[in-house]
This record gives C-alpha cells, sequence and structure tokens, in this order.
C-alpha cells in the first residue's frame, strides 16, 4: 500500500510529505511553549522549517535532475523518515545549515558528470564546502568529495584541482571581514572547533541509544547492497552513484571525528541514505518486500521520534 502511493511523485504525495513535515516539527517545538513570547525566537523556528524544507527540496531535485532514481517520492519520503530518528536535529540551526550547503556542493558535483562548465561547478562545490565548515568545522572533510569528482570526470586539467583553493582563499577573506566587523570571537570559536572525540558516551537517555543502534542498522543494510550492485548500474551513472556512496562515508567519518558528537550529525547521511534506500525500493521486484521495508522503516523512525520527545 505504501508502496504504490509513492512510486509515483505527484503533487500529493509532495503535499502530503510537507504537511507532515510540518506537523511532526511543531509537536516536537510546541514541547516547551517559551520561545512563542518572543519575536527573535519565533523568526529562528520559522528559519529552521524552511532551511529542512530548502533541503529536502534540494535533494529532490539533485536526484531527478541527475537520474539517480526513477520518477518516484521515496526519497524525499526516506529523508522525512530519517529526520524523525534523530528530532533534535530541528533545534540545531548550525548542523541543518552545514547540511544544506553540503547539499547545494554535493548537486553542483553530480552535475558535473555532463562536463558542461566544469570548472565554475568546482569552484562552487567548493565554496559551499568551506560555507558549510564554518557551520560545522569537520563538514570540510567534502572536499575530499570534490577531488574525487575531479578525478572521475576533469582530472586532466590541472587547473581544475587548483580551484578549490580560489574558493578557499575566497571563503576565508569573506569570514576574516565578518569576523572583524561583527563578531572577533568568531576566529577563535571556529579554531577551536577542530577538535576529534571518538567517544560515543553522548547519549542522555536510553531512547536516544536505541534511535542510534536502529539506525546503524539501517545504514548498513542500505549501504552494503549499494556497494556489491554498483557494477549493475548505467554506465553513464556509476560515477555519480560512487560518489553517493563516498558522500555517505564521508558522513560516518564526520560523525566520528566531531568533538560536540550527538545523533544529529548523522544529518549529513541523510540524502545518501535517501538515495540509496530508494534505489533499492525501486529495483526490488517483490512488493511484499518492499512494503516490509517501507512499513519497517515507517514504524521505526516513529518510535524514535515519540520516545525521544
Amino acid at each position: 500500500m505504501i508502496t504504490s502511493v509513492f512510486k509515483k511523485s505527484t503533487p500529493i504525495n509532495y503535499s502530503f510529505i510537507g504537511i507532515m513535515m510540518i506537523l511532526f516539527f511543531f509537536v516536537y517545538q510546541f514541547q516547551d511553549t517559551k520561545w512563542t513570547n518572543s519575536l527573535w525566537r519565533i523568526g529562528e523556528k520559522a528559519g529552521i522549517l524552511l532551511v529542512v524544507f530548502a533541503s529536502v527540496f534540494v535533494s529532490n531535485f539533485i536526484v531527478k535532475k541527475n537520474g539517480l532514481t526513477k520518477d518516484s517520492a521515496f526519497t524525499i519520503l526516506f529523508y522525512f523518515l530519517f529526520l524523525l530518528f534523530f528530532p533534535k536535529v530541528l533545534d540545531n540551526y548550525n548542523l541543518l545549515l552545514a547540511n544544506f550547503f553540503i547539499l547545494l556542493s554535493i548537486r553542483r558535483l553530480v552535475s558535473l558528470q555532463t562536463l558542461k562548465a566544469p570548472k565554475e561547478k568546482i569552484f562552487d562545490a567548493a565554496l559551499w564546502v568551506f560555507v558549510a565548515s564554518l557551520f560545522h568545522f569537520w563538514a570540510i572533510l567534502f572536499i575530499f568529495l570534490v577531488y574525487i569528482s575531479i578525478i572521475f570526470h576533469v582530472s586532466r586539467d590541472y587547473r581544475n584541482w587548483l580551484i578549490p583553493f580560489v574558493s578557499l582563499f575566497l571563503a576565508s577573506i569573506v569570514f576574516v571581514f565578518y569576523a572583524l566587523l561583527f563578531d572577533k570571537s568568531a576566529i577563535n570559536t571556529y579554531l577551536s572547533s577542530n577538535g576529534i572525540n571518538y567517544g560515543i558516551d553522548y547519549f542522555t537517555n536510553v531512547y536516544q541509544n536505541i534511535a542510534f543502534s536502529i539506525y546503524v542498522v539501517f545504514l548498513l543494510f542500505f549501504i552494503l547492497p549499494s556497494i556489491f550492485s554498483l557494477t549493475n548500474k548505467p554506465l553513464n551513472l556509476q560515477a555519480s552513484y560512487k560518489k553517493v556512496l563516498f558522500a555517505a562515508l564521508i558522513s560516518i567519518v564526520i560523525f566520528v571525528l566531531s568533538t560536540n558528537k550527538s545523533n544529529e550529525v548523522l544529518v549529513f547521511t541523510f540524502l545518501p541514505m535517501s538515495i540509496m534506500a530508494t534505489n533499492m525500493i525501486e529495483y526490488l521486484q517483490n512488493k511484499i518486500q518492499q512494503e516490509l521495508i517501507l512499513f519497517i522503516s515507517v514504524a521505526a523512525a516513529l518510535f524514535c521520534f515519540f520516545t525521544q520527545l
């Protein structure tokens, strides 16, 4: 039943998921209504909701524009479900912004396969990575995805290897000017955020631990088949699917290294996970298996969301 509803991308599907996102967003936010007494806080919550919607829109654009999935609504459905696994991310403005800028970077890198204006795409992708790192330092590791994309498509032109340094210079200049004019402590804050913490002892209750454990199972369940089925993908899209896998691996490394570690840091895995989950659903021939995977995903997401309220 769930499969038949979302197997086509229709305005009804998008509207349904949009309404559900708004509903669950406010269910989480209205646990504490103190923010409703401040116009600044109301604006902040509206900004968070806008970033979430923008992230879903960009994710859907990436897969549709580049043919990474069929014409279905599964990608945005899974992205929404993965958000429910870690509801506290809906309060983490920095992580949501960092993830949004990484999505903009991935959009440019995936479209590099067309070989149209490669230098502009490399510049934009690298610039978005450096901007993302201002909100979460270890997001800077996605610069490796930029160079991986260069290797896949335009490695023969040595100038392409230097373009990310131009992006770094521009981002640094703008950031320094901002810090000098508005917040002189911003540079020290940024430099102090590059620590490494390998520990996974941040859980404040058992339900966060359970949500993390379930998500790890999903992570392995969707990543491993994607790795082994890579050679079955169309030749012209194999480089793009490799970039999705590398994006997932880089996201995991970011989680492992992050100083202020929390379940919410896994937000960087949402897009690659959504793409891989969608591919699995779309290419499974057995409808019972499709329904089972979707049902378990929905049930797990709802369980994780409501137990962490």
